[in-house]
């Protein structure tokens, strides 16, 4: 963007010189390098410092790993990808016969353990038995009763549903394959339909200049020669870079991550974007540019030059 300001005051030099004839010598063009340097040098000052640009901007959507609670081999898999779901739609089926075969085989054990329960009370009345065998029946009634709801839960998770309003995309899973309860390899890929969030990446010597409420403008490369108003919503207060977690190292600032940048969430709340929200994929990038109240005469440069850049998102050699 910076760029687009030194070009656009060396078309304006070129044509003062064109128009009122300015001879090109030892006095004009040093005046016009040296006048161009303090200008512009003191206009992106002002412009970079009161209302920040970042380059960095980002639709970013949640999205939740499918992974089964049990392993089994898939025989069913009804989705269509890309298509919207509700909560508890079936997303895919493992084969139920392992699970049922479990479940009949605990409840032949709990019938049983139930006869040798009535066994053993019969037998304590009577006198005939202890009252350790009428414990020890008991006991092992309610461990059978617990493993056969243990063994109908899985059973019951054969079946996987959506968890949540949204849908999967790219759907790889076939009947054949078998799907693994592991947290490290999921089958498929949920995105919550619960909308996109943008996330401009600025500077942190922009951290004065960003406070909630202020007016923003994004720029989708998606979308060229538009730019859209809103609001900055959340001024992140972490970094990335400098998270620590438990572990058996100290902190080592010879391996210390370069300064990160700031994230800003920001709310789009331009209604000419609702015609376009559907296409705009996840993941699309942007740019973006906060207004404050200071110096905010500087405001419409930062404007024009993100307008610019927007349309300059037509020519796709730039990117």
């Amino acid at each position: 963007m910076d760029l687009l300001l030194i070009l656009t005051y060396t078309a304006i030099c070129i044509a003062i010189f064109k128009i009122f004839k300015i001879p090109l010598n030892k006095w004009s063009v040093p005046t016009a390098v040296l006048g161009g340097i303090v200008l512009i040098g003191a206009l992106i000052l002002f412009m970079n410092y009161n209302h920040p640009y970042s380059e960095m901007s980002r639709q970013y959507f949640v999205t939740t790993p499918i992974v089964p609670n049990v392993t089994g081999q898939v025989i069913e898999v009804p989705v269509t990808g890309n298509e919207l779901l509700s909560k508890g739609d079936i997303l895919f089926k493992l084969d139920p016969v392992p699970f049922q075969n479990k479940v009949d085989s605990l409840k032949a054990r709990v019938q049983a353990a139930k006869t040798e329960l009535e066994r053993a009370d019969k037998l304590f009345k009577a006198k005939a038995g202890s009252k350790r065998d009428l414990d020890l029946a008991a006991a092992s009634l309610d461990d059978q009763q617990a493993q056969l709801a243990l063994a109908e839960y899985n059973l019951s998770q054969t079946t996987v549903r959506a968890p949540a309003t949204g849908y999967v995309t790219q759907v790889i899973l076939r009947p054949g394959m078998r799907a693994a309860s592991l947290p490290l390899r999921p089958v498929m890929i949920f995105v919550s339909a619960e909308g996109n969030y943008l996330v401009a990446w600025f500077r942190q010597n922009s951290l004065l200049r960003l406070e909630v409420g202020n007016e923003a403008e994004v720029a989708f490369d998606g979308i060229p020669g538009t730019v859209f108003t809103g609001k900055v919503q959340l001024v992140f207060p972490a970094l990335a870079e400098g998270q620590v977690q438990a572990t058996g190292n100290l902190i080592n600032p010879n391996k210390a991550p370069r300064p990160g940048r700031v994230p800003v969430l920001i709310n789009i709340t331009d209604p000419r974007y609702e015609a376009y929200a559907d296409r705009v994929p996840g993941g699309s990038y942007a740019q973006a540019a906060i207004y404050s109240e200071h110096f905010h005469h500087v405001a419409i440069m930062r404007k024009i030059l993100l307008r610019m850049s927007a349309w300059m998102n037509y020519l796709f050699p730039f990117h």
